[in-house]
């Protein structure tokens, strides 16, 4: 039985280079979809929930392509992360990180995103990037595509509900292999590829009141992503042979509301067309038998290709990868009280705390999720993203404290360490929003999650220098000691 991680885990961090790195004109970069998303920091909380980028609709996206502004849309200004990385990698080498996880641009790599040639000083910024992650120490964990999809694509194609997609997603995917495989030391062709159902916009470039047929153009979508993914893995194994490259979702635990067996069936429902429907397809090679149904009471047809079915079988994942917030219950009582989430919405757990933002804290969860995962498929598991979104205070002194962050990690890590006693073979764990970037979800720099605070507001304003918080300190020594002296604590 193992004791504990092993001495190789990798522990690291997590960003997004669309929520980092500003610089939304430079280096030849192109306008990415997530250039688009309208902020107003006169909406109250309910307002910025109501305006995540699920409603983008017609008129807000016409209007963001247009504007020049930089105010309303916080993803082109980030947290500057494009001109200070170096100094962001000194701070996370001295954390101790010994993996550092971001997304590639794609829109920095091919501006209109169907280009034969990449922009070379994309290509450079990434090669000077990676380097310096080794240079500190630092393996480096590489998502190809995170949310951020060149716009052209859209307005030329459609996006992902056109098929043509798949071949400029390989081409991009290829020319990483060929010009950056030597850096990368994982991949990942999709971060959560279950948002394009629970976050369209997001996940497939859709525009909810362009579709006629909604629930129809997400899974159109997602089949193409899917194929997208295989093809990532089979051009990475023929490229760079012995690479490492992964399937990834957002992880939404989901338990009977009660022991009451219609509770129980639906928690089953649930987890598969929430998550294993996705890593099914990526791990397994194929759609689940169960699809079949799950089409069927969502009015779904997908379209295939001959010869689609032959690349999803050849082509399955190394390992899989998640992230993990929060868990929620199911019932056949459509009267219960909700809860938030990541992407999601649940039934509330009597049980559980919540965060600022209402999502349930739950550290027995992702031991849970860890053995559920492992226990599927028997591949190694990656945690690409866990952390606590929480409005912090600088102090005159500079300092930062967040004891509520540092319980959060305390506590999930603990459970990691259970699931390592329990069998689960876990690879490593990359927090998310190591250091304060936009939030994804509701466009916040007011929700953080890192471990090193940014001095930035809503709007951009700040002095952008970087403080370190207590929960930086903490999560140093549990790196130090390899996550030793975590325990977990009896409820």
């Amino acid at each position: 039985m193992r004791k504990g991680f092993q001495e190789d885990f990798l522990w690291g961090g997590a960003i997004a280079a669309s929520q980092a790195d500003g610089a939304w004109q430079e280096g030849g970069k192109g306008i990415g979809t997530q250039d688009l998303r309208y902020f107003d920091t006169l909406w109250d909380k309910d307002t910025r929930t109501e305006n995540r980028n699920t409603n983008m609709t017609t008129p807000m996206f016409e209007k963001a392509l247009t504007a020049k502004e930089e105010t309303h849309y916080p993803f082109r200004f980030g947290i500057d992360f494009y001109h200070q990385y170096k100094e962001d990698l000194c701070l996370m080498e001295e954390l101790g990180l010994k993996v550092f996880r971001t997304s590639i641009c794609w829109a920095r790599i091919f501006p209109n995103g169907d280009e034969a040639e990449p922009n070379e000083e994309g290509i450079q910024f990434y090669r000077d990037l990676f380097r310096e992650c080794h240079a500190r120490g630092m393996r480096v964990f590489a998502t190809i595509l995170h949310y951020d999809t060149p716009v052209q694509l859209l307005l030329r194609y459609g996006g992902w509900k056109n098929r043509k997609m798949i071949d400029f997603y390989v081409h991009y995917a290829k020319t990483l292999f060929r010009n950056l495989g030597d850096l990368v030391d994982y991949w990942l062709p999709f971060n959560e590829i279950n948002c394009a159902r629970f976050n369209p916009y997001n996940g497939c470039c859709l525009i909810k009141d362009q579709e006629p047929d909604y629930m129809n153009a997400i899974f159109q979508c997602t089949h193409h992503q899917f194929l997208a993914n295989a093809l990532a893995v089979k051009a990475a194994h023929e490229i760079l042979p012995g690479s490492k490259v992964g399937g990834m979702i957002a992880r939404f635990t989901t338990y009977p509301l009660t022991c009451k067996p219609e509770d129980v069936m639906e928690s089953i429902l649930e987890e598969n067309y929430k998550n294993y429907f996705y890593t099914d397809v990526m791990a397994r090679g194929k759609y689940p038998s169960y699809s079949d149904r799950m089409f069927d009471k969502l009015g779904v047809r997908i379209h295939k290709e001959p010869g689609d079915d032959a690349v999803l079988a050849e082509n399955t994942v190394d390992f899989l990868a998640f992230s993990y917030y929060m868990s929620m219950t199911a019932s056949t009582d459509t009267e219960q009280e909700k809860a938030s989430g990541n992407l999601v919405t649940g039934n509330k757990n009597p049980y559980l705390q919540a965060s600022d933002w209402g999502w349930q804290i739950d550290p027995v969860g992702l031991r849970i999720s860890l053995n559920q995962m492992y226990d599927r498929y028997q591949l190694p598991v990656f945690i690409a993203e866990n952390g606590i979104g929480a409005v912090d205070k600088l102090t005159e002194d500079g300092r930062i404290h967040d004891p509520y962050r540092i319980a959060y990690l305390r506590e999930h890590i603990a459970q990691m360490k259970e699931a390592v006693k329990d069998g689960v073979e876990l690879l490593g764990y990359t927090m998310w929003g190591i250091i304060d970037i936009i939030s994804c979800g509701t466009i916040e720099m007011s929700k953080r999650y890192g471990v090193i605070y940014v001095d930035e507001d809503e709007e951009g304003k700040g002095s952008k220098k970087r403080y370190k918080k207590d929960s930086f300190y903490w999560y140093q020594e549990c790196i130090r000691n390899n996550g030793e002296e975590t325990e977990a604590t009896d409820e």
